[in-house]
């Protein structure tokens, strides 16, 4: 199940699935787009230009990310025109490519509601977008409390 939703969420760059299921999905994600992201500009420069042991390196990767996720995934274009995939070609190139300078945090999950149907929890996991800045935590979260002065507390 994990891996037909992981090879969707590539494909597609966004899913809507249940809370539980999409937190998940973030784990698993997120370490596919690692493993091809450790590799550098091995993973995306062309095979031709790679050396031995790149090329290696860069074989190892996609059979670890290929045992996951399925190789092909099929999409529907506008016109009803059938186009292929190869997902494990886009975890390579293009999502290494696109995150090379980022240290993680790949996917968002936005939370939507229940579903109509039987009231389980919905959200949308999706791919972010590389400009995007990660999530700046509150400004007042990083400031350190004030330490209670300890004559005040003190009887006389």
């Amino acid at each position: 199940m994990f891996r037909n939703l992981a090879a969707n969420l590539i494909l597609h760059e966004r899913i809507e699935t249940t809370d539980a299921k999409a937190k998940e999905l973030r784990r698993i994600a997120e370490r596919l787009i690692t493993k091809a992201r450790r590799l550098g500009v091995v993973a995306y420069t062309p095979q031709a230009d790679l050396s031995p042991s790149d090329r290696a390196r860069r074989l190892a990767a996609s059979r670890l990310i290929a045992a996951y996720v399925p190789r092909f995934g099929v999409r529907l274009e506008s016109g009803g025109d059938v186009k292929r995939v190869d997902l494990v070609e886009k975890v390579m190139l293009d999502l290494a490519k696109r995150y090379a300078s980022r240290p993680g945090g790949y996917t968002r999950i936005v939370k939507f509601g229940p579903r109509r149907g039987d009231g389980a929890p919905i959200s949308l996991v999706e791919l972010v977008e590389p400009g995007e800045p990660r999530k700046a935590s509150d400004p007042s979260e990083g400031e350190p409390r004030k330490a209670s002065d300890p004559s005040e507390g003190e009887a006389s």
